[in-house]
């Protein structure tokens, strides 16, 4: 029951225990003797007072940990094979530095991922270059720094890579074909890919066509196919149903299978673990591909959702109406998951941690729908107390904005009990540097 109300406000779950809680932040989290979070070694109020709020905190061991359980799981189960980063999802030279260090390909969807990939010191080998609308300059900075694989969605995308391959005689540019198999997965609609009517890929009958056509191409050498049916999914079916798609097309070197695995945001989420989704999609592969291919899988929000936390300073507490706002100094200029997807997040207070009143988590951005949690249980917060939102490595970053004038948080990476920020805050005068007089 809220405080001073005799309007009962219903939790979107059992209530959690503190084992339930801790379990969606980073593996390794404890709490400190006197109650507060500490984060890869890290007190939160030591990292609040040392990098201010809101900041965006990653656990650098779990994410480390979590990209050899991907490498060395899919070695175990299909050998010729490859792990890439969907780097979509945390497009940050700190965090492409890392998963090179532990030798895992990157996939970009864009010129500016690519510069980022190359300067965190990806080999430009292990690149493979997405996107729906490659641009000339796209390509063309592609084929120079030596990308290995270009994964063809259009018809376009042939016409504009013999072009420029025609200025580089001898050049020869692998390439995939991206297949739209006609799977939707359970996800929202804005990250289902995979459907008949999604703008990527191609279906099956105009990816014959493409096939056919860079077969006969003396610049383009196809050495696969490609299929991603989405992401935030929680159940495996989608993905065999993928495999079985691609199959029909017939025997290639290279199948690169996406990602797409969900990650557990909420108590009630179950998605598979890692080892059940390799065990599905190297199943699948086994008895429909061939032996000798190679098998690539690119999980981009199961990479980096679960080493992230976003720590926040409650502004004010506002109660009536049925209702407690719990008002913070970030919101939806550091995370759009919410607005965008109807993506739930628990959170906590970080130096009380768990129980407490079901309270609406809000931003201070001047937008009703600035909500970052409804329905979560905080421990009589008060202004001035620190709140933890667990899960939240991916796609935050990424899609962080300056609505309402807002500067972007910054990226702090913590580890034995050692952090150091990787991205600095944004200032006043960044928000200005564009401008012209």
């Amino acid at each position: 029951m809220v405080p001073g109300t005799a309007t009962p406000v219903r939790l979107p779950y059992d209530e959690p225990s503190y084992n339930d809680l801790l379990g969606l932040f980073p593996p390794g989290t404890v709490t400190a003797p006197d109650g507060g979070l500490r984060i890869g070694g890290c007190h939160v109020a030591e990292l609040a007072e040392r990098y201010g709020t809101p900041a965006l905190l990653i656990d650098e061991g779990a994410l480390r940990a979590r990209a050899r359980r991907y490498a060395d799981g899919l070695a175990a189960r299909r050998p010729n094979s490859a792990v890439a980063f969907a780097s979509k999802a945390f497009p940050c030279t700190a965090v492409y530095r890392l998963l090179a260090e532990e030798g895992l390909s990157i996939d970009v969807a864009s010129d500016g991922e690519l510069a980022l990939a190359l300067a965190g010191g990806t080999d430009p080998a292990k690149v493979i270059v997405h996107g729906n609308a490659k641009t000339d300059d796209y390509l063309r900075t592609a084929v120079e720094t030596g990308a290995g694989l270009v994964v063809i969605d259009n018809f376009d995308d042939i016409d504009r890579l013999e072009r420029i391959l025609a200025g580089t005689p001898g050049r020869e540019q692998p390439v995939l074909v991206r297949v739209t198999p006609d799977v939707r997965p359970d996800t929202h609609e804005a990250i289902s890919t995979g459907q008949r009517g999604s703008k990527f890929g191609l279906l099956l009958p105009q990816a014959r066509e493409a096939i056919a056509r860079l077969r006969g191409s003396d610049r383009l050498r196809l050495d696969g196919l490609h299929v991603h049916v989405g992401s935030q999914i929680l159940d495996s079916e989608p993905f065999v149903q993928a495999v079985e798609a691609v199959a029909e097309l017939g025997d290639f070197d290279v199948y690169d299978l996406g990602g797409g695995l969900g990650s557990r945001y909420t108590y009630e989420d179950r998605p598979p673990s890692v080892e059940d989704y390799l065990d599905t999609l190297t199943a699948a592969a086994d008895a429909l591909l061939p032996a000798s291919a190679r098998v690539i899988v690119e999980p981009g929000r199961s990479m980096v959702a679960e080493a992230g936390v976003s720590l926040y300073r409650v502004v004010t507490v506002k109660r009536g109406g049925g209702e407690t706002f719990v008002a913070v100094d970030g919101g939806m200029g550091d995370n759009l998951e919410v607005s965008l997807y109807g993506q739930r997040f628990e959170a906590t207070v970080a130096t009380r941690v768990g129980g407490g009143e079901p309270c609406r988590l809000v931003g201070r951005h001047c937008e009703s729908g600035d909500t970052l949690s409804a329905g979560v249980l905080l421990d009589d917060p008060r202004p001035g107390d620190l709140i933890a939102v667990p899960v939240t490595g991916a796609y935050t970053y990424s899609l962080s904005n300056n609505y309402n004038g807002s500067c972007r948080p910054p990226v702090v990476f913590c580890h034995d009990g050692q952090s150091r920020a990787v991205v600095r805050r944004e200032t006043h005068a960044d928000l200005m540097r564009r401008d012209l007089p």
